[in-house]
């Protein structure tokens, strides 16, 4: 996941509002309070609230401006809510107010929550919903273990994976091919380092990135009964494989310090020469190659015992208290949003994932993949896709608890072992 606001850090809310998520709550909920459901034309006004920003956000409301040029029974009245942290805490504050607006998007990890909690609309019943040829990966049904078994509660807005990216002029230059594995990366990252120059490595010290490490290493963060093991051995061996890179070998970069913006440094070293290879989203492609000075070559993530990547990015939902007309009409919407033109028209403008397979098969068949390889490379890797489980529990546990002492152990080179010990206990904890 990545964040939208700075891209696509990833979103969420650790139940601790701050005062400005606060005071931005408030007046959403002055806002909310007494609302009417229909203009003065007798459209239904479908209030929306995202958080894309950038080129995304344009992306998001050209489909808006042509949703609009459809119909005239509906109008979506797409409010910006800023990043994923502040939009999720001023929805629950709307949500527990019952002044939410119908349609929303939110980071994946947060919908079994929501759902969970019974603030979401099962979109099961409204015509068409079930049909739509969601790529499995992508979707509830294929990010989340045991998302199949649920209702249908949400629908894939920006959906990605993490990927690396190298400079494809040094690697050229130095007649090297992107890692294919662990050892791979770390000789590589030797090779490549240049001390007060450059670094081999880099990639945000995030949770998103540990868990497809992970993955790598061939273990979970949960169990298969959805109790929270943080890997085991392999989520230990992670851990120590960046401490490693870090602070014996010094061929990944350090974080320069506590909570800072990882995504925009990693992004900017890479672009300024100072990372010779880097992970980061899919959601960075077209970003990277519109702003490089080099050729941007996209490659999987590399293997340890197999290859695994987690899903990320964002879902729409529907506010369970809603008016019934306003859910009626964010499902007309979903239903659009999804068509194959649509679907295709946010891929190959942001470097997000197509959603549903005619839009792959469409982006195909018009050749995009053969002249944007990177894309096709992050298509491909969907094969290694791992999900999610489907647990309440998962958001609070990267948010409150894994998040932050991954970054510790990792600055500070603490005991990795014992760090993921103390944090599965209070993984453990009922939250």
């Amino acid at each position: 996941m990545v964040p939208e606001g700075g891209a696509h850090a990833l979103a969420h809310d650790s139940g601790r509002l701050g005062r400005r998520a606060l005071l931005a709550g408030s007046a959403a909920l002055a806002a909310g309070c007494g609302r009417r459901t229909r203009d003065e034309r007798g459209r239904v006004k479908l209030r929306f609230w995202y958080t894309l920003g950038g080129r995304n956000r344009e992306v998001l409301l050209e489909i808006v401006r042509r949703f609009h040029e459809t119909q005239d029974e509906v109008r979506v009245e797409a409010v910006y809510q800023g990043d994923y942290f502040e939009s999720l805490a001023k929805l629950r504050t709307a949500i527990a107010a019952k002044a939410a607006p119908a349609l929303s998007h939110v980071v994946a990890e947060v919908v079994p929550y929501l759902a969970r909690a019974g603030t979401l609309e099962p979109l099961d019943a409204y015509p068409g919903m079930k049909a739509i040829p969601f790529v499995r990966a992508l979707s509830q049904e294929g990010a989340f273990r045991g998302g199949a078994g649920a209702p249908l509660y949400g629908v894939p807005l920006n959906r990605s994976t993490p990927l690396m990216y190298c400079n494809g002029e040094l690697f050229a230059k130095e007649g090297l091919r992107p890692p294919g594995t662990w050892d791979d990366m770390k000789r590589l990252a030797r090779m490549l380092t240049r001390p007060g120059e450059r670094w081999g490595h880099e990639v945000p010290i995030s949770w998103w990135f540990w868990v497809a490490l992970v993955g790598q290493a061939g273990g979970a963060v949960f169990d298969e009964a959805g109790r929270p093991t943080l890997g085991g051995e392999a989520g230990v061996r992670a851990l120590r494989l960046w401490q490693d890179m870090i602070h014996r070998e010094h061929v990944m970069r350090p974080p320069p310090g506590r909570d800072y913006d990882a995504w925009n440094v990693t992004n900017q070293d890479f672009l300024g020469g100072r990372a010779a290879f880097i992970w980061t989203s899919t959601a960075y492609i077209r970003y990277l190659e519109d702003n490089a000075k080099f050729p941007v070559v996209a490659a999987p993530l590399p293997r340890d015992v197999r290859a695994s990547v987690p899903t990320g990015g964002t879902f729409f939902v529907v506010v369970k208290d809603a008016p019934d007309e306003e859910k009626a009409a964010a499902a007309r919407f979903l239903r659009f949003f999804c068509e194959t033109e649509q679907a295709a028209y946010v891929s190959t403008r942001t470097g997000y994932l197509p959603i549903t397979v005619p839009a792959v098969e469409k982006m195909r068949a018009d050749g995009f993949f053969v002249k944007h390889p990177n894309d096709d490379v992050a298509q491909r890797q969907l094969a290694s896709v791992d999900p999610w489980p489907w647990e309440p529990m998962l958001f609070r546990i990267e948010r409150d608890v894994v998040d932050p002492r991954l970054e510790e152990a990792v600055l500070l080179d603490r005991d990795a072992a014992r760090v993921l010990e103390q944090a599965r206990v209070l993984a453990s904890r009922p939250g």
